[in-house]
């Protein structure tokens, strides 16, 4: 069971320590009715949860554990624009130019939608714009520039080349060729604005249900989401609990479950620096990640400490010693701190569909579901949020025009995981190259 495995690296997360969690919300107890049922309390639940409620419609959200348990409070913290260099790609194969743009523009009015919730909603939660993407080598180099022509031109999203003679004057590693930088992206503390959601949401009258797990749909006309004490009858269901969905999956949502797989990600902090020091590290406190396939993604947080994350497991253990193999990959970019301590490591599951691309769709008519966020998730994950409330209230173009995306499942069976764990060690090696 993959929550079971987090629970201890949960404690020590470092966006935990820093927040003052509200009181538990009281579990499910009995039958309710609602217009709708949210199943996930994340930012895709949360948000659809407010959109919806926002429009007039009564809903109820079911939270297996506390909102943003998952990858929404305890992920790197990075909104970015578009797919991912895959997940655009399949757009681009599967849909016209013209939907592929419209695809793109979406993912656009996320970090817009992100901003907007944020002064709307009075959320402090230590918003940096900026995103610079790096690349290792001269040929990865090469990669990334003919991606960020083809956005400019295929997207009008202009974004800013950096050579390999001044991307010493972004970061100061000398582990980076070149690189690209993204004013528009950004960064924020996860938790921080995931709890900002949810207050959103029961601020405009939506029930929150904490430690009230769906083990059951009875599906139909009028469906009815069961907990161990409790149901809630409805018109419309919201399935927005990604990977953590898989737990009870079998029972829910089954034909779900293998058209996603969880990747363990996992982070690193250190101990506060002074701000001069932090300064220096990254040009405009920018987020940045890198090109590999196994990637490193950084950035600095509010209180001048180096956040530090990477590492993908496909394996559902949690690796052993996993606080010195950070460390050393934290130390591998920026070498100059390794006189200071690192108190935080943490991680967790985020899921990921075969082509990369986010995974939204029907079952039936009235039970929607939005996973395969794939990396990109603290901007998109919203707005899917939005996509979903304005599908339940009528206007499906958008929702339908990224649920046309075709998945296929993952393959193996029982054999899923060691195969997964195989290809990341070829990737692994292909990204010394």
């Amino acid at each position: 069971m993959v929550g079971a495995q987090e629970s201890e690296l949960t404690r020590n997360s470092y966006y935990e320590a820093s927040v003052v969690r509200p009181a538990a919300s009281s579990a499910l107890a009995g039958r309710i009715t609602a217009d709708v049922c949210v199943v996930g309390g994340g930012y895709a639940g949360l948000s659809a949860a407010l959109e919806l409620a926002e429009r007039g419609y009564s809903v109820a959200l079911l939270e297996a554990r506390r909102v943003g348990w998952g990858a929404s409070g305890r992920n790197g913290g990075q909104a970015l624009v578009g797919f991912g260099f895959a997940g655009q790609e399949a757009i681009e194969v599967q849909l016209s130019a013209a939907d592929a743009r419209r695809a793109w523009e979406i993912s656009v009015e996320a970090l817009q939608l992100l901003r907007a919730r944020i002064d709307r909603h009075a959320i402090a939660c230590d918003y940096v714009p900026g995103h610079l993407t790096l690349a290792v080598n001269a040929r990865k180099a090469w990669v990334l520039e003919a991606w960020a022509n083809r956005v400019a031109h295929a997207y009008g999203y202009p974004l800013q080349s950096i050579g390999a003679a001044e991307v010493g004057g972004w970061i100061a590693s000398e582990r980076f060729h070149s690189g690209v930088f993204d004013p528009q992206s950004g960064h924020l503390h996860p938790l921080k604005y995931c709890l900002g959601l949810a207050a959103a949401a029961r601020a405009a009258a939506v029930r929150i249900f904490e430690n009230s797990a769906a083990i059951r749909i009875d599906r139909g006309d009028k469906p009815v989401v069961k907990t161990v004490a409790g149901e809630v009858a409805c018109r419309f269901v919201v399935l927005a609990g990604n990977v953590y969905l898989g737990e009870f999956g079998k029972r829910v949502a089954p034909e779900l479950v293998p058209r996603i797989m969880p990747v363990g990600t996992y982070i690193i902090t250190t101990a506060p620096m002074d701000k001069a020091r932090a300064d220096a590290l990254i040009r405009q406190r920018a987020a940045a990640v890198d090109t590999n396939l196994i990637l490193d993604y950084f950035r600095l947080t509010a209180d001048h400490r180096l956040l530090f994350g990477g590492g993908e497991s496909y394996s559902p253990m949690i690796p052993s010693n996993l606080a010195g193999r950070m460390r050393q990959r934290m130390l591998a970019v920026f070498p100059q701190l390794a006189d200071l301590p690192a108190p935080y490591v943490w991680g967790g599951f985020v899921d990921i569909t075969l082509n990369q691309a986010p995974d939204f769709g029907r079952l039936g008519s009235n039970v929607y579901y939005l996973q395969g966020f794939s990396g990109h998730g603290l901007a998109l994950a919203v707005m899917a949020g939005r996509l979903v409330a304005e599908t339940i209230a009528g206007q499906a173009e958008r929702f339908d025009l990224l649920a046309r995306i075709r998945h296929r499942r993952f393959p193996g069976g029982a054999l899923r995981m060691p195969a997964l764990v195989l290809g990341m060690f070829y990737y692994r090696l292909r990204d010394l190259l």
